[in-house]
């Protein structure tokens, strides 16, 4: 029983990152905007949420940074495929070129002035984002371990699909939101501002990414810069999407479970089950290959993905 409870902290805690992204991006698709620069945004928003952090010893300067910096990357995106029109799969991919490349040259940059060659975010600061201890609830035997001992970024995950959630499915900007994603000519003829609902989804979602990076560089790390952080959850991030049914509560399902994959190794016993690490390190990224697959196959009438999700919005003037 403890080692199940154990396996499932640690697949929240795994998960969470991919949670921030996957959320990011369903905001990005429900615009009709597939975004495959969620590796790029978050990659960015771990650098700027660690530097910050490192400087300010600030952990909430540090998710306002990380935040801000997923929207400016999400920016860069928006313009060219919304104003600018250009092909969208090709500008995400951009962006996550460019966004890793940047996390890392400012990494490096640091490190490199650094007086120990090394950045580690200060005592303070790690102390705010420690698991949390929560009084009376945290002791409660197994729930207080299962519901109220985690760190403030899975909390904050948890309430921002929740939100998401219900703005797209419970109001009446959500209803044109989704409207926009599955016909923005209607949508417009409706009177609907398509264009500007556009960049508010895409840059919301992006900064929401941004702080699924900022996670990883300071929670997955343990507190110290390590290039290319982000380590591929934005790709299994854009998996999950679809895993979700493009529903950010579903999110939570998803990354949970992805999350479990990626701590496995840890939790299976190598006295029963002899399998070499190098298999568990890759089984989210097969498990990701299969949901792609599956949902290439699937029949159209059970695909959520709204309906011009990658193809551009051209408004003929008359």
């Amino acid at each position: 029983m403890s080692t199940v409870l154990n396996l499932f902290v640690a697949a929240v805690l795994a998960g969470t990152p991919l949670l921030f992204g996957t959320v990011g991006e369903i905001m990005n698709e429900k615009v009709g905007h597939l975004n495959l620069g969620v590796e790029g945004m978050m990659s960015i928003g771990a650098c700027a949420g660690f530097m910050v952090g490192y400087q300010t010893d600030n952990v909430v300067l540090a998710l306002l940074a990380a935040f801000a910096a997923g929207v400016a990357a999400a920016l860069i995106y928006a313009v060219l495929t919304i104003t600018f029109m250009a092909d969208q799969n090709v500008t995400g991919l951009t962006l996550t070129i460019f966004g890793v490349g940047l996390a890392n040259f400012i990494g490096e940059y640091m490190l490199n002035h650094s007086a120990t060659q090394s950045l580690k975010l200060p005592e303070h600061i790690s102390a705010q984002i420690a698991n949390l201890h929560i009084p009376v609830l945290s002791d409660i035997p197994v729930l207080g371990k299962l519901l109220f001992s985690y760190n403030i970024f899975v909390y904050i995950g948890i309430v921002t699909a929740v939100i998401c959630w219900y703005y797209l499915q419970k109001t009446k900007t959500g209803l044109n939101v989704r409207a926009v994603g599955e016909n923005p000519g209607a949508a417009d003829a409706a009177g609907i501002r398509v264009i500007r609902a556009k960049y508010i989804n895409v840059l919301i979602g992006g900064g929401i990414c941004g702080i699924g990076g900022a996670y990883s560089a300071m929670i997955i790390c343990g507190g110290v810069w390590i290039s290319n952080c982000v380590n591929g959850l934005g790709w299994i991030s854009v998996a999950l999407v679809i895993f979700a049914s493009w529903s950010p509560v579903k999110a939570i399902y998803g990354s949970l479970a992805f999350g479990c994959f990626s701590v496995l190794k840890y939790y299976v016993p190598k006295s029963i089950i002899s399998i070499p690490n190098a298999f568990y390190d890759m089984l989210p990224f097969v498990i990701t290959a299969l949901v792609l697959v599956i949902s290439s196959v699937r029949q159209s009438k059970e695909n959520n993905q709204p309906a011009s999700c990658g193809t551009n919005y051209f408004r003929e003037e008359r």
